[in-house]
C-alpha cells in the first residue's frame, strides 16, 4: 500500500487578500472557498490548494469542525507542468 498523489498543500500567508489576487489573477487557479480573514481555498486539478491566515487558525473557530493549526515561516510549494510550458510561464510571471 502507497499514497498515489497529493490531495492538498496548505501554505500559511500573510495577506490572505493579496495571495487571493495572485492564484486566481496571474496563476489562473479558480476559487474554490472562502472565509473572509481565516482562509482561501483553490482548486488546482485535481488537488486543493488551501491558503490560511495563521492569526486566525491559531486560535481555532468554535463554528467549524476543524482543530486550531498554523505555522510561521518559509514554506513551499511546487506546481506540476509540462516542460514546454516553462518557458511561457517565465515570460507570464516577469
Amino acid at each position: 500500500m502507497k499514497a498515489t498523489k497529493v490531495l492538498e498543500t496548505c501554505l500559511y500567508v500573510d495577506d490572505l487578500e493579496k495571495s487571493k489576487a495572485f492564484y486566481t489573477e496571474v496563476l489562473g487557479l479558480p476559487l474554490h472557498a472562502e472565509m473572509k480573514g481565516r482562509h482561501v481555498f483553490f482548486r488546482c486539478g485535481e488537488a486543493m490548494l488551501l491558503l490560511f491566515n495563521p492569526d486566525a487558525t491559531e486560535q481555532g473557530n468554535p463554528d467549524i469542525d476543524v482543530p486550531a493549526h498554523g505555522a510561521r515561516g518559509v514554506g513551499h510549494c511546487c506546481f506540476s507542468m509540462s516542460e514546454t510550458e516553462i518557458q511561457l510561464w517565465k515570460e507570464h510571471l516577469r
